[in-house]
């Protein structure tokens, strides 16, 4: 998409920002933001209770949107708690856990995936957790912008303008799904303080590329601890 285009669906334009090369720290949504992401989807509607599945789901599990597209029943384990994920990036296999909230919230998605499918006489055939009404595979394309619309409706969401170190101008979009990934990731460390933890939850192969969010940790706490000598 071309640049004028992409600048016409700005809706809260801050100015345009020269990047450089210099790695800034990822957007957190608050545990609030996490709330009002959550409320705005309403479950009347099968596609909006698969998507507020979706949406809670990698907030609880960090999980990677291409993961979750691809991730199939047979890999969630309801009595563990937990799923097996086949295959992340970079070929490797890990098991992550998700909470009782985010256990009802499938377990509802899957009967209603199932009324669904049965009214339509379509057929899941690769068994995947999330999929179109008609039991096809999602686009990643198509869950990215929902995540765009849903949390701009949740009035969580912020665009800004950039231009790149070669001087092509894009959109930055606050909330992603990589936004809920990180989320996940800095709550998780925030509580336990485990980097290892974390960087096995993620799929890391690297640990450095895990440390990015004790520095998210460590800029709260010199907020609090300056805000404590005022």
């Amino acid at each position: 998409m071309k640049p004028y285009n992409l600048e016409n669906r700005v809706k809260r334009y801050k100015g345009v920002v020269r990047m450089g090369r210099s790695k800034k720290l990822p957007y957190i949504l608050s545990d609030k933001e996490q709330n009002d992401f959550l409320k705005i989807f309403n479950s009347r509607y099968p596609t909006q209770e698969r998507n507020k599945a979706m949406v809670k789901l990698m907030l609880d599990t960090g999980l990677r949107l291409s993961e979750v597209i691809n991730l199939k029943w047979n890999n969630v384990d309801f009595n563990a708690e937990s799923i097996d994920v086949k295959e992340g990036k970079g070929g490797k296999d890990r098991v992550v856990w998700f909470g009782q909230t985010t256990k009802d919230i499938l377990a509802n998605w899957k009967k209603r995936q199932n009324k669904e499918l049965n009214k339509k006489e379509a057929e899941n055939k690769n068994n995947l957790v999330f999929t179109s009404l008609t039991g096809n595979k999602l686009n990643q394309r198509n869950v990215r912008r929902m995540i765009y619309k849903y949390a701009d409706k949740a009035g969580i969401q912020d665009t800004i303008k950039r231009v790149d170190s070669e001087g092509n101008e894009y959109v930055e979009r606050k909330v992603t799904p990589h936004t809920l990934r990180h989320t996940f990731a800095t709550d998780t460390y925030r509580k336990s303080k485990n980097l290892l933890a974390v960087k096995k939850a993620l799929g890391h192969s690297d640990i450095s590329t895990t440390q990015i969010y004790t520095h998210l940790v460590d800029d709260e706490l010199e907020e609090i601890m300056k805000g404590l000598r005022e």
